[in-house]
């Protein structure tokens, strides 16, 4: 299953040079992610208030070619493996069908103390 998720380039989001600075891609994903976990129906606020959330133990991220001001780009989440501990993510982004910029984000749930714990069953079942 395949998450789209649409935004555009502000001016906010670029350097001096006119391209998106290159941390801006990590919250453009994060943006996403967020948006697949809603998708999925699973309530980040009631997470947290029982004591789990989610935290990024590992990106591994590849830039292919500039953003620039203005720019509506589409991003791609897809799960890559889901195990009881972990959720492996492809995260792609596109602008009119172009990739310029692609990531592999590790998922792991924390406890209200920030120590890793097996991610629920119905989590694990709905990311599938």
């Amino acid at each position: 299953m395949v998450h789209r998720f649409e935004l555009r380039v502000y001016y906010e989001d670029t350097d001096l040079a006119g391209i998106v600075y290159y941390a801006n891609y990590l919250k453009f994903i994060e943006r996403a992610r967020s948006e697949w976990v809603r998708g999925l129906g699973i309530d980040q606020v009631r997470m947290k208030a029982e004591g789990l959330v989610f935290a990024v133990r590992r990106v591994e991220a590849d830039y292919l070619s500039p953003a620039r001001f203005d720019d509506v780009l589409e991003v791609e989440t897809a799960p890559e493996a889901v195990t009881a501990a972990r959720i492996v993510l492809s995260q792609v982004v596109k602008r009119a069908g172009e990739v310029v910029f692609e990531a592999r984000v590790t998922l792991v749930a924390l406890s209200d103390t920030g120590h890793p714990v097996r991610l629920p069953a119905n989590i694990r079942r709905l990311s599938h």
